[in-house]
């Protein structure tokens, strides 16, 4: 795992050599091990390396053995060592033991088509001497990131935003558009990201610049079309039995230490049983905990490392310490969130780095791809009441989403309409598994300063996201239409990315994904519904190949989404000098994307029962973290949050 940055000049305007090295300083927390950069007349690529394979002989920047093609990358091929076999067999000779080489020759060889060959988590450019032009990939999910620039003739690309503003005369802008859509999918929709000037290469996708300027092209897509309807459940557990342990396998492929997280949900305990399954011994697993219980699950992860035997350690993660480090994990978002949830996977992540750990197994996905959200059981059920939207019956199913939620308990229908009942009859509706929870996160717009909701009068998200929806997308079932909106926009752009990537790389540590296999994926998309979401019972299939496998009490306990606490860390008697600032008159009026009469309203209201809704504490999230990122970023170029110098750094002159 790494970080990459580089910079393309056919016009020779720039020193790129020293803006590059700068490039590479911002984010060597990437990749603390060693570094390098390679200088042409055009092109100036450079990375800075977590090294996990051929700790040794997998240096970057690489070039296959002609010397046309040089690469930088960062992420992991899981299948290289089948990859490079067959390379062997075509005549290809290897001068190292690393996936980064296999990568540089396999596109050598293929082309753009080597892309179609590649199972991993990736992002990587390769610079064509002979061509003169640069080749981009980004992998088919968009488990790890790339950002670029088009700027005075000149294009740069780096694995976070934060190293593109090295650069000076890159414009430092909030795009009004993208916080409107992060105020309502959580995320921006690529290519857009939170700032004017950059622009992220969607997941799936390739591009190419050159003297004729960047074209970009899709190369995956996730499809829920050729459901296999006459394969039955036995069938269909033994094939995702196979696939995943092939995806546990070849993920373990390292030659440092592989740990694992272990939340005690079902997910994880399936990764940790594999893990377990394939290779017999010791095994790391780390948990986190809360001091406030309605958001802990120790008990479970407890039970699950005695029951696998593993070495564990967790920690108690406490509003104060969220509110500690939150400036931290917005310098490495780099978008606004309306969650604190990113902040305790820092704190794992950074344990899981105390432990000198570099790779850590998780279980993220599951839900994606087996429906085991209760997004997916709201769909079905709305879809249901729908049908009969005066029943007094039919809503009540709700409740069995939400047991613990004390306003919802004892809520009679017509409570539950008022919560659930929103656009209810727009079943036809393209997004109609998400209005509700899309419509909750709007209620922060009415918090945006006049000036900015004049700038987005005649913007809607939906009608841009709607542009982006696939081909035959209205002749799938509500089940495959939700599972499509949440993968592609919220995990990868908000759970991948705020509460993956950028935590675990934040503390020079690499997530590996076994569930986001694309061969698991392509397979669960091809199954009937019923597999996944079977009545309301979620993950239906992994539940029946899990039996034996990991607790029983696992495996029947409620579904519990990731939390974290908001209003206990914002709003109390340690609040933290920043947050009153990030929620003053004063700073909201120098910013102007809030309203700052608004705000202080809601604060008021807030202070005086000493009750906050969900939707208020999304308000204080948003505001704060919006808030931090313009300060961060546009107003004081901040610094503090940088780390070191470049390791083991090379220069590799090929004039």
């Amino acid at each position: 795992m790494c970080g990459i940055a580089g910079i393309i000049d056919y016009h020779s305007k720039t020193n790129s050599k020293i803006k590059l090295e700068s490039m590479l300083r911002s984010i060597n927390y990437r990749g603390p091990d060693e570094s390098g950069i390679y200088h042409s007349p055009y092109a100036t690529l450079g990375n800075v390396r977590l090294s996990i394979i051929d700790i040794l002989g997998g240096q970057q920047p690489l070039s296959d053995p002609s010397g046309r093609f040089w690469i930088v990358y960062n992420g992991e091929i899981f299948n290289y060592k089948e990859l490079r076999k067959n390379l062997e067999k075509k005549g290809r000779t290897f001068m190292t033991q690393s996936d980064t080489e296999v990568l540089v020759q396999l596109f050598a060889v293929y082309g753009k088509k080597c892309l179609d060959l590649l199972n991993g988590q990736f992002a990587f450019a390769i610079w064509d001497k002979q061509k003169e032009e640069l080749f981009i990939a980004r992998d088919r999910i968009g488990i790890r990131p790339l950002y670029y620039n088009i700027h005075n003739g000149v294009f740069s690309f780096a694995s976070e935003i934060k190293a593109l503003f090295q650069q000076e005369n890159i414009i430092r802008e909030f795009r009004p558009e993208s916080i409107s859509q992060v105020c309502t999918f959580w995320t921006t929709i690529t290519p857009k990201t939170a700032f004017k000037s950059i622009y992220e290469l969607s997941p799936g996708n390739y591009a190419v610049y050159n003297r004729e300027g960047l074209k970009t092209e899709k190369y995956w897509n996730l499809r829920f079309e050729n459901i296999r309807s006459y394969v039955s459940l036995t069938d269909a557990i033994e094939r995702f039995h196979e696939l995943f342990s092939d995806a546990v396998r070849i993920r373990l492929r390292a030659d440092v230490e592989v740990a694992a997280y272990l939340s005690g949900g079902i997910d994880s305990s399936a990764s940790v049983a594999y893990i377990k399954d394939i290779e017999p011994g010791i095994l790391n697993t780390f948990s986190i905990g809360f001091e406030e219980k309605d958001f802990d699950e120790s008990n479970y992860q407890k039970e699950a490392a005695k029951y696998f035997e593993t070495t564990h350690k967790s920690m108690m993660c406490s509003a104060k310490d969220i509110a500690h480090y939150f400036p931290e994990v917005i310098w490495h978002t780099e978008i606004p969130i309306l969650r604190t949830a990113p902040t305790p996977m820092f704190l794992l992540s950074k344990l899981v780095r105390e432990n000198n750990i570099k790779v850590v197994i998780t279980g993220e996905g599951s839900d994606e791809i087996l429906a085991g959200y209760n997004i997916f059981k709201e769909a079905i059920i709305r879809n249901f009441w729908a049908s009969r939207p005066d029943s007094m019956i039919r809503p009540l199913l709700l409740k069995k989403l939400y047991p613990d939620l004390p306003h919802l308990k004892n809520a009679n229908p017509n409570v539950l309409k008022m919560f659930f009942g929103y656009k209810l009859d727009e079943v036809n509706n393209p997004f109609y598994s998400h209005l509700l929870r899309w419509n909750n996160s709007n209620h922060i717009k009415k918090h945006f300063s006049e000036s900015l909701k004049e700038d987005l009068n005649h913007y809607s998200p939906l009608i841009e996201l709607a542009k982006k929806l696939p081909e035959n997308f209205d002749s799938w079932d509500l089940l495959a239409k939700s599972q499509w909106l949440e993968t592609t926009i919220f995990m990868s752009g908000y759970l991948l990315s705020s509460q993956g990537d950028r935590m675990v790389m934040a503390n020079s540590v690499e997530g590996r994904y076994p569930f986001l296999d694309y061969r698991l994926i392509e397979f669960c998309a091809s199954l009937s519904s019923d597999f996944k979401l079977k009545g309301l019972n979620e993950k239906y299939l992994l539940k029946k190949l899990l039996k034996n496998r990991i607790p029983e009490s696992i495996i029947k306990r409620p579904k519990q989404p990731y939390r974290a606490p908001i209003k206990s860390v914002f709003i109390s008697k340690d609040t933290p000098e920043y947050v009153r600032f990030m929620l003053s008159d004063t700073y909201t009026k120098r910013t102007g994307i809030f309203n700052h009469d608004s705000i202080s309203a809601l604060l008021s209201k807030i202070e005086k029962t000493g009750i906050s809704s969900e939707m208020d504490n999304m308000v204080l999230s948003s505001v704060i973290s919006t808030h931090l990122l313009y300060y961060q970023f546009i107003e004081n170029h901040n610094e503090e949050f940088q780390h070191g110098q470049l390791k083991n750094f090379k220069i590799i002159e090929d004039f």
